[in-house]
């Protein structure tokens, strides 16, 4: 019985490792949470200059998002313009009634089509009237020169798929012409896709201020605890172990930069809305201005966050490697 109890137990030596691994885990997670309050204790302690380094971080933030909350609402408008992309098929004038009415059939019958809705001549002529204001004007003619169309909806808005319905319903017989006009829509999508370019190169290069701003904030603050570091590293102080604190130094700073990019986004917002609303209720539309959600704040501040202690990494390690203790 003692012999099997025994051959159950682990071996002393490993025992004795994994409470040596324990203690190491529990010491190594005890120093990151000193030197995470001893850098924020540091960063509170002058709350000017530390701020006005957030500000900074906070403006070269706020651009390319921005930029790309334009770019949002850009999106949602190409998707209500592409839902209203339609095809317009005049018939011939010789077309009767009845004809008309065949023709109608058989375009809502293809299978590209998704809905359809068909004018008469004297439907077109009182919609073009009333859209212009000419009633009294275009009441003299003697004959009425608009011929009956069809308005489609397809079911592909692809400008390839279109134009080749456009061009199955202009071999129609009694069809005179097909009109597609898809030029706004590809000029939309061509400028989406330059804004997307374009905020991702501001992102690059913002992201890069941020770099420069914190590396420089944390190399001076290397700077002034040089003496300090030089004496850590006398006793045996890992390079891992004297750049951790500047590390959550530069992680504060991006972390801060990002809340208040929050809030200079969000009084942008607030301050433009009106002006937007009056504008956008001029042409008879409603339109807001896009803010972010809690998914794209939490993007902004985790990039703000990783750049702050990417640029102090960047900056301790270039000049750990230059201090020589001793």
């Amino acid at each position: 019985m003692s012999a099997s109890r025994t051959s159950q137990q682990p071996p002393r030596g490993a025992r004795s490792q994994q409470a040596r691994l324990g203690s190491r885990l529990r010491a190594w997670g005890r120093h990151h949470r000193a030197m995470a309050l001893d850098s924020l204790h540091r960063l509170v302690r002058y709350p000017l200059g530390n701020v006005l380094t957030m500000l900074a971080i906070a403006i070269a933030l706020v651009l390319p998002a921005a930029l790309w909350l334009t770019l949002d609402s850009a999106r949602l408008l190409d998707a209500e313009l592409t839902e209203s992309a339609t095809l317009t098929v005049y018939l011939a004038n010789d077309v009767n009634a009845a004809q008309a009415q065949r023709i109608h059939e058989a375009v809502t019958a293809q299978p590209a089509v998704e809905q359809t809705r068909f004018i008469s001549a004297e439907e077109g002529m009182a919609e073009f009237q009333h859209s212009l204001g000419l009633e009294d004007t275009l009441a003299g003619l003697d004959a009425n020169p608009l011929p009956a169309s069809i308005v489609i909806q397809p079911d592909d808005v692809d400008s390839t798929a279109m134009q080749a319905l456009a061009e199955r319903l202009g071999e129609m017989a009694g069809v005179d012409e097909v009109r597609l006009d898809l030029a706004w829509i590809e000029r939309l999508r061509h400028l989406a896709d330059l804004g997307r370019r374009l905020a991702l190169a501001l992102g690059v290069l913002f992201g890069l201020g941020v770099l420069l701003v914190v590396g420089n904030t944390v190399r001076l603050s290397v700077e002034s605890r040089r003496r300090e570091i030089e004496v850590v590293m006398l006793i045996g102080a890992t390079h891992a172990f004297v750049r951790r604190p500047f590390l959550y130094s530069g992680a504060w700073y991006g972390l801060g930069g990002g809340f208040l990019a929050l809030a200079l986004l969000s009084l942008g917002g607030q301050w433009l809305a009106l002006p937007v609303a009056a504008l956008a209720e001029s042409y008879g539309a409603a339109f807001s201005l896009p803010s972010l959600d809690v998914t794209g704040s939490t993007i902004l501040l985790s990039c703000s966050t990783l750049l702050g202690w990417l640029g102090a990494w960047l900056a301790v390690t270039r000049h750990l490697a230059s201090i020589k203790p001793g």
